[in-house]
């Protein structure tokens, strides 16, 4: 990618108003999400106790937020005994100095990676260019975002904003060996890809991952994968550099039996991961250096309400349910981070200053779908409310609520509201006037009705 989604203008409803615009981007992603969450379903409806598994991962969530700081140091002692390097950044800038220096120090100009929302979120694809080093995705998806100069528009499958004819011509037109007869048939393209992909792999000597989870009592990483891509960057090159959010450890060994049950089956409805990988230090001599990123973690943390946003495993089930994602895609939301958990993590990391920010909360019909569905019980709507609570408002929509906050405390001024709606029900327009008429466009004004309900039941009762 040539930018990053940080700083970019407009709002939620802005960018969403284009987005339904676009009718192959709404065939495309009803078509993927469909699929995907039909999948899941199929696969959940199997164990007769996923509530008991969502319950225990959360539980055990809970748990490590609870005591993170002693779970981290753990890790730490236990990926040094296992001749690992740790590194601890702060934020994104620091994190994007660390990785520099380490792949600078090997005297290398280009790295793989695995796919890796951690790394996209600091940009490190951009601060890695910056000073001169390459780095090349390698998960198909994401190979097909980085070619066609895109954005990620989905945690699980970044590229599904794409069908297959465009993935053709992006080949076609940014892969420099891709053969000239190229169709648009699936196997086809992942033929073209893997050929590409393995000159890379074979003569790269730094590969740059994330990582599923941390195990702190072994100081285990752990990878999880469909394509076989990832198994390669983690073991090939001799130097292997894994940025990983705080969130992401786990207690103990045994804790891990149970995601590895919830993550499939929520994220690409599969019984199984076909590829899970994991390492502990300097496996077979490799030079490994883990890098904890906080970069707003410890803040989510500090919030009663917001905390439950770093139990998410990015299995992207909350995605695939909700209308509103599903209607106007990733790219409106503005982060590596789209839909419903998108929405309650992004702010929280960043902050509700701009404009973009402030808006994601609102970024919801509040349905209530994407908590049914997480495979942790994130309760994504109780955040949400909790953070339009906190979200900017406009002088005029403060004293608005005040004035029906006056108005609704006292018994006889809402009678009295209510009998002059009554008499001046003719009056009302079908569209708001001025900055209210946001509401109106989208939702027609509730008719009044000729009587309220307080003066039929006096008159009645």
């Amino acid at each position: 990618m040539s930018a990053t989604f940080i700083g970019m203008p407009g709002n939620f409803p802005k960018n969403s108003a284009q987005a339904v615009q676009n009718s192959q981007l709404r065939y495309n992603l009803r078509k993927a999400t469909h699929t995907i969450r039909g999948k899941r379903a199929s696969v959940v409806g199997e164990l007769p106790d996923w509530q008991e598994l969502r319950a225990a991962g959360k539980a055990i969530k809970d748990e490590t937020l609870r005591h993170l700081d002693r779970y981290l140091l753990q890790l730490e002692e236990a990926v040094t005994a296992a001749g690992g390097h740790v590194h601890w950044a702060r934020d994104a800038a620091e994190a994007n100095r660390i990785v520099a220096g380490l792949v600078k120090a090997t005297g290398e100009r280009e790295v793989v990676k695995v796919k890796s929302m951690a790394t996209q979120e600091i940009g490190l694809n951009e601060a890695l260019a910056a000073e001169g080093i390459t780095a090349y995705e390698t998960d198909l998806a994401e190979l097909i975002v980085q070619l066609g100069d895109d954005f990620p528009s989905h945690i699980l499958v970044p590229a599904i904003h794409r069908n297959r004819a465009e993935i053709r011509e992006i080949f076609l037109d940014r892969m420099e060996d891709a053969p000239p007869g190229l169709t648009d048939e699936p196997a086809a393209l992942a033929e073209a890809a893997r050929v590409h992909l393995r000159e890379r792999f074979l003569r790269s000597r730094v590969a740059v991952s994330g990582a599923n989870f941390m195990i702190a009592e072994t100081g285990t990483l752990v990878v999880l994968e469909s394509e076989g891509n990832g198994r390669m960057c983690l073991t090939l090159p001799e130097t292997l550099i894994s940025v990983v959010g705080i969130e992401k450890v786990l207690p103990t060994w045994r804790d891990l039996e149970v995601f590895l049950q919830l993550l499939p089956r929520s994220s690409t409805g599969e019984r199984m991961n076909p590829y899970t990988s994991t390492w502990t230090g300097s496996a077979e001599g490799q030079d490994f250096h883990l890098v904890l990123l906080d970069n707003g973690r410890t803040d989510v943390l500090a919030d009663e309400v917001g905390r439950q946003a770093l139990r998410c495993i990015r299995c992207s089930a909350c995605l695939n349910v909700c209308p509103v994602y599903e209607r106007a895609g990733g790219h409106a939301y503005g982060s590596v981070y789209p839909g419903p958990i998108g929405a309650i993590l992004t702010p929280q990391l960043r902050g509700m200053g701009s404009e973009l920010d402030a808006s994601l909360p609102y970024a919801s019909s509040l349905c209530g779908a994407c908590y049914e569905v997480c495979p942790v019980a994130i309760d994504i709507p109780e955040v949400l409310v909790d953070l339009r609570a906190k979200a900017p408002h406009g002088a005029a929509e403060r004293a608005g609520m005040r004035v029906a906050g006056w108005v609704l405390n006292d018994q006889a001024r809402l009678a009295a509201a209510q009998r002059a709606a009554t008499r001046l029900r003719g009056l009302v327009p079908r569209r708001l006037p001025g900055p209210l008429s946001a509401w109106t466009d989208t939702r027609d004004l509730p008719d009044i009705p000729e009587e309220s309900f307080r003066d039929w039941w006096e008159r009645e009762g």
